[in-house]
């Protein structure tokens, strides 16, 4: 199987490479986007929403960073239907200067959680280059 994952092109100050809907909500919550770009982006949150299962409902502790410090989301390629919301996210952020990469993996990491859709995964451990 393989998996799907658009992220930031760089790391947070965390380390960690944010998703892009996370991208897109921090535009729409800072204000830049614009009434267009903000209605696609209400609609699409709220069709994605309803499309597929939010993880964290599932198991609770699945976002916190206490319990998973290093997890992210994929898409399994065979979600075309939340997949081809995608392009959609990905031109507001180019709209708006915000870089990012699209990942394909055949093993992201440690499933922590999985449905029809998406996988939530732990990745994983690197070994420095010198400890090979």
């Amino acid at each position: 199987m393989l998996y799907i994952r658009y992220e930031s092109a760089t790391p947070n100050e965390g380390g960690r490479h944010a998703g892009i809907f996370g991208l897109a909500n921090g535009l729409a919550r800072s204000g830049a986007l614009s009434p267009t770009d903000w209605a696609w982006w209400r609609e699409s949150n709220d069709w994605l929403t309803a499309a597929y299962i939010d993880p964290g409902t599932v198991d609770p502790s699945i976002f916190d960073r206490g319990v998973h410090p290093h997890i992210s989301c994929w898409f399994k390629e065979s979600a075309t239907h939340l997949l081809d919301r995608i392009p959609g996210y990905l031109a507001i952020l180019d709209r708006h200067g915000v870089a990012w990469a699209e990942r394909r993996s055949l093993d992201p990491g440690t499933i922590l959680y999985e449905d029809a859709d998406q996988v939530v995964v732990a990745p994983h451990a690197v070994v420095p280059e010198g400890e090979r």
